[in-house]
């Protein structure tokens, strides 16, 4: 059965597992170096700390994907805005997973003090592009050869969408 639920700490190495893939064998991200479990523990910590979401979506105990909220930036001003990252196992794909855990995010930053939803994506990305417009976030930026990797300059793209949320 999948579900969706908080990061536990026990979930760090398949987590680690799951990104390392993307960080050896595409570009979706930029880093390019693996990570170790130790060092995703210490970003879930960040994001706790942050009074942010970190989610896990499992299939009996088995992580399949997951997707976090962090600090937009630095300054104060930027507060009210965060930046979401999934990423899912590789046969996970193509199953509604990203969409599950997508929505499970969005519905939590709701009830946070966010108003400003940010998704940076390597393009092109087809599906983490769809998956995104389908969440209500639309393109709001493209900065052509930002990142180089595997001997190729890589373009981003930025989607975002707007909560509109008071904030006093």
């Amino acid at each position: 059965m999948v579900t969706v639920r908080s990061v536990k700490h026990s979930d760090a190495q398949a987590i680690s597992d799951i990104y390392n893939h993307y960080i050896v064998d595409s570009v979706a991200t930029f880093e390019e170096q693996k990570v170790s479990a130790q060092t995703i523990q210490q970003r879930i910590e960040t994001t706790k700390a942050q009074q942010l979401p970190w989610l896990v979506l499992s299939d009996h105990n088995r992580i399949l994907g997951y997707a976090y909220a962090a600090q937009w930036k630095h300054r104060s001003a930027y507060r009210f805005s965060v930046e979401t990252t999934i990423y899912l196992a590789p046969d996970a794909k193509a199953k509604g997973y990203g969409s599950t855990l997508y929505s499970t995010l969005f519905e939590l930053l709701k009830s946070l003090p966010v108003n400003s939803i940010i998704a940076g994506i390597t393009l092109p990305n087809e599906s983490s592009v769809k998956l995104h417009e389908k969440m209500g976030m639309r393109q709001v930026a493209h900065f052509e050869e930002v990142g180089f990797k595997f001997g190729r300059w890589l373009d981003t793209g930025y989607w975002q969408i707007i909560l509109n949320h008071a904030i006093n």
